[in-house]
């Protein structure tokens, strides 16, 4: 037979694949039954590989075995075909070439394929090397060829197969695996196969059951009883969830995809023939489906590994430590000492929580304490929430030294919260598609108690100084933890979600019997944990009356140091991305400008104007500049320049104009900043029509995003702007385009001529399967010489561009931005001149304008 199989007989099987696949797809579209699919796929693959190798006379010393997926017998429509075929000796020349022969095959015919070629020695070696190889080859299944090569390795592998480092391999994979996937099911778009809850977690908990022949499936764990038989059932029955979702995914993406991606999501509930349901899209049920799975699996996976570490290190179990009455320690596990300790003490509910806070000698709960906890957790009923000994237990929970956050997500994971506090069930694996928050509300909600908690531990205050030293002066700060629990607790009812969640916090208070200034705090704090933040981000904080009237709001030091706290701690928890130092610096600012106020200083005292510029001189004297140095330039500034910059940034912009105050040219600087983690850019020039669009179009030509823009005109008609930018892409060196920026834009303003356009880019996912519905507000500010435009509307390449364009049209001039980019939302508030917006027809147009351009 020649080395090079005959083309004919490969476009046969090609033909063969495909109408097979294309059947086995029709027939699951007409009947959805994964098994059937998964099998039949497998089953196709086997007929169409074995032919081959028969077609090219493989040598019958030889064996081909698939493993992985495909060993189980499992293939869904877009996965890899693994493939091993076994040697009984190292290959020679001819061997190789019919091999490579083979293999170029099966990729001609359509099929992906994973392959390798060992001996059995070189099975042994790499499976103890690399435990990805251990596991392919558990599953090994003998497809054609020599059966005594295969039984050979098959004893072998059993051989050498150490139960106890396999399960150890396991777990520390599994928890590598849950690192990469952030620790949590509840990402918007999760991976079915490997994020946490997901098919790889069934797949590790049957490979285990198998090395240490424990069983083959669910019904023989059951037999074995190392779990229920409903629990059995459940397991089978989210198997089959995760499998059809995994399915569609891959028909729908034309290839191998397993994440959730918003691009899918909307076509993958119709093709489950998910509807939408009340408010909720069919996507979102489809999604609150999957997280209540996942959340599902987690739980039965502790369970299952700890019943498996019983088993297969039974000889290690130590004899129990008693604890009290209904408890004892098994293993560095809390234990139940009776199977019904939950029936006869139902306080006991919350009590477990609170003894793993007390001993950290304590790892976890074992399997039938945590089983008991999730069948008993409806004993949690309106007595029990009335009943004085459990409201202690709660409030204790909430105040030791340790443990809350670990506890709090235990008690959501299995139901304890949410039957504790009763408005948490609608929040639990609630979707978040504000463009922002990348966590289910609960989750979210546990998030910002984690940074609370992190700002009162020694090893965060590197992180958090201001605050770690503010948070652990603050009497009795574990009732900022309840602010946490209820801040969003409203989330998707409709209506205000603030006002909503401040009932339900004074119920909780009340029900708990706060002194009453501890619930008014918490109340307060729940209706005004957005306050802080938009005026940071959305107002002009120069402003000595924003100053004013957010202090008017805040009333109290102890309540600004409160929502300050609050507020950090909410925008951390939003998303990884939302954070930065910038937005950190704005909130720093307006906390000590308040703080000054509420202890007694003017309004411009509390902005520091005085202070401001003694500063700057300080470090104009620092840098060498003489006295007087920076009367000229500083002679053509108002006072507002002052309050809007920092002492650093004024010395900055000194030390480069004062002998350049009348300049004829532009003059251009840039520097790395790490506060912004970005460039910090300044302007200065002649003033001149359409100049802020003519920068926001520049720097958009450039790649970069404009997180903040201070405008400013002196007294001699120059225009002073300052911008913060960074890479959109998040891939430059600032260090190397610090010059390129000086000169390309020193050049283009220069040279004048028709505004850069900024490339239109591509919209996200996120943006583009779940689209923001803008808003536009423009009004006057309290003394009528300024009109404040705020905007909402889906981030995309070139918005503050075409923002500026509509405004320069309407010649309207700009005299300070503020650039707030949360997650794929923009929420940007700009300072006009008042001038030719007294008419109402015209701040409709101009209203009008925007509203077409913020349209996705």
């Amino acid at each position: 037979m020649p080395l090079t199989v005959i083309r004919d007989d490969i476009n046969q099987l090609r033909l063969r694949l495909i109408a097979g696949n294309r059947a086995l797809r029709e027939a699951y579209e007409a009947h959805p039954a994964t098994s059937r699919l998964l099998k039949g796929r497998s089953a196709l693959v086997d007929e169409i590989i074995v032919a081959l190798w028969h077609t090219c006379a493989m040598p019958a010393e030889t064996c081909l075995v698939a493993v992985g997926g495909y060993g189980r017998g499992e293939l869904f429509p877009a996965s890899d075909v693994d493939i091993m075929v076994l040697i009984p000796a190292s290959a020679d020349d001819a061997l190789r070439a019919r091999l490579s022969a083979f293999i170029s095959a099966l990729w001609d015919i359509g099929l992906e394929i994973g392959q390798s070629v060992r001996t059995l020695d070189e099975c042994i070696e790499v499976s103890q090397q690399d435990i990805t190889i251990q596991t392919n080859l558990l599953e090994a299944r003998l497809l054609v060829g020599c059966e005594t090569l295969f039984e050979a390795f098959e004893r072998r592998y059993r051989e050498n197969l150490d139960v106890r480092e396999f399960f150890k391999a396991k777990k520390l994979e599994q928890r590598q695996r849950y690192t990469r996937h952030q620790d949590t099911p509840y990402a918007l778009e999760p991976n079915c196969k490997e994020s946490p809850g997901g098919l790889r977690d069934l797949q590790m908990l049957g490979w285990i059951a198998r090395a240490a022949g424990l069983g083959r499936n669910w019904r023989d764990l059951a037999r074995n009883r190392l779990i229920t038989g409903e629990e059995a059932s459940m397991l089978r029955s989210n198997e089959r969830f995760l499998e059809h979702i995994r399915i569609r995914l891959h028909y729908l993406a034309g290839r191998a995809e397993d994440r959730l991606l918003f691009d899918h999501q909307e076509a993958l509930a119709r093709a489950m023939s998910v509807g939408p349901s009340g408010a909720k899209r069919a996507s979102e049920v489809l999604m609150q489906r999957y997280y209540l799975t996942a959340k599902q699996l987690t739980q039965i996976t502790t369970i299952l590994l700890q019943n498996y570490s019983n088993v297969i290190f039974a000889d290690q179990e130590g004899a129990a430590f008693v604890i009290n009455e209904r408890f004892q320690s098994q293993r560095e596990l809390l234990d139940l000492r009776r199977d019904n300790v939950f029936e006869e003490t139902p306080s006991a509910l919350l009590e477990c929580f609170l003894i793993l806070q007390q001993r950290s000698e304590l790892k976890g709960m074992t399997a039938r304490t945590l089983r008991a906890l999730w069948l008993n957790r409806n004993r949690i009923n309106a007595a029990f929430r009335a009943d004085p000994v459990n409201r202690a237990l709660f409030l204790e929970i909430l105040q030791q030294r340790r443990g809350i956050v670990h506890e709090f997500r235990r008690m959501n994971q299995y139901g304890i919260l949410s039957r504790y506090i009763t408005p948490w069930r609608r929040i639990v694996c609630q979707m978040q598609h504000d463009l922002f928050h990348v966590y289910t509300v609960d989750q979210h909600i546990l998030m910002v108690l984690r940074n609370l908690r992190r700002f009162t531990m020694g090893e965060h205050a590197h992180e958090y100084p201001l605050m770690s030293r503010l948070i652990l002066s603050f009497k009795k700060h574990w009732l900022l933890y309840v602010a946490a629990l209820f801040h969003d607790i409203a989330k998707g009812r409709g209506g205000d979600h603030s006002r909503l969640g401040m009932e339900d916090a004074r119920v909780f208070c009340e029900q708990h019997e706060f002194e009453p200034e501890n619930t008014e705090l918490i109340v307060w704090l729940v209706e005004h944990h957005l306050t802080m933040s938009n005026v940071a981000q959305k107002h002009d904080t120069s402003d000595p009356d924003v100053i004013g009237n957010f202090a008017g709001i805040v009333k109290t030091e102890r309540r600004l140091t409160a929502l300050y706290l609050l507020t950090h701690a909410d925008i951390r928890g939003t998303s990884p991305k939302v954070w930065n130092g910038w937005r950190g610096k704005l909130l720093e600012d307006l906390f000590f400008a308040t703080q000054k106020l509420l202890r007694g200083a003017t309004p411009e005292q509390a902005l520091g104007l005085d202070d401001r510029q003694q500063d700057a001189q300080r470090l104009l004297r620092y840098h060498g500049l003489r006295a007087g140095t920076e009367n000229t330039l500083w002679s053509t500034l108002d006072a507002v320049y002052f309050m809007r910059h920092s002492p650093e940034e004024i010395a900055w912009h000194t030390r480069v104009l004062y002998y350049r105050v009348d300049s004829p040219e532009p003059v251009v600087k840039a520097r790395i900043s790490d506060e912004h983690q970005g460039l910090q850019v300044m302007v200065f020039a002649r003033d001149q029509k359409d100049l802020f669009v003519r920068l926001t179009g520049f720097f958009g030509r450039m790649g970069f995003s404009i997180l903040d823009a201070k405008v400013h005109t002196t007294r001699h008609g120059y225009a002073l702007d300052s911008f913060i930018l960074q890479d959109a892409d998040n891939q430059a060196s600032y260090r190397d385009v610090v010059l390129l920026i000086e000169h390309e834009l020193t050049e283009r303003l220069k040279r004048g001529g028709e505004p850069d356009r900024p490339s239109s880019g591509r919209l996200s996912r996120q943006v583009k399967h779940f689209p923001l519905t803008p808003r536009v507000s423009l009004r006057p500010d309290d003394a009528g010489k300024h009109y404040i435009l705020s905007l909402t509307a889906s981030d995309r390449p070139g918005l503050l561009f075409a923002i500026a364009e509509v405004l320069a049209k309407n010649d309207i001039d700009v005299q300070a931005a503020k650039i707030a980019t949360l997650g794929e939302r923009v929420e940007d508030t700009f300072l006009l001149n008042a001038r030719g917006l007294s008419q109402d027809s015209h701040i409709i147009k101009i209203e009008r304008d925007l509203l077409e351009q913020l349209q996705v």
